[in-house]
């Protein structure tokens, strides 16, 4: 089991920047992959970027070159750093962990961080 915790979501003008934490508790060993997600008012969850524990890092079309994702293993903490946010970005943003163990993938959410781009 991990327990995710998420931090930093708040109102922002357009063309401002917010950075989201999340810090994983639990079984972290096993954690093999971060990620954000974001759920905009009335769709779908949709992913925004993610981080391997290799380092890969993967975004969204709609996000690249404005969102970075980051990772500090020692703080099991993941990132995701909002450059030029646009009012489109307001969503409830969640942490995503991946943990492979032997005999099960499992994913675990964290409670979600809402973010506010007013124009």
């Amino acid at each position: 089991q991990v327990q995710l915790v998420e931090s930093g979501g708040g109102l922002v003008q357009a063309g401002g920047s917010l950075r989201l934490s999340c810090a994983a508790s639990g079984n972290t060993a096993n954690i093999n992959s971060m990620g954000w997600y974001r759920q905009p008012p009335g769709k779908q969850r949709e992913l925004v970027a993610d981080l391997s524990s290799g380092g890969r890092t993967n975004y969204a079309d709609s996000v690249k070159g404005r969102f970075t994702i980051s990772r500090d293993n020692a703080k099991n903490t993941v990132f995701l750093e909002m450059d030029s946010l646009k009012p489109d970005d307001t969503a409830v943003y969640y942490c995503k962990a991946v943990l492979i163990t032997r005999y099960n993938i499992n994913d675990y959410w964290g409670q979600g961080t809402q973010v506010t781009v007013s124009s």
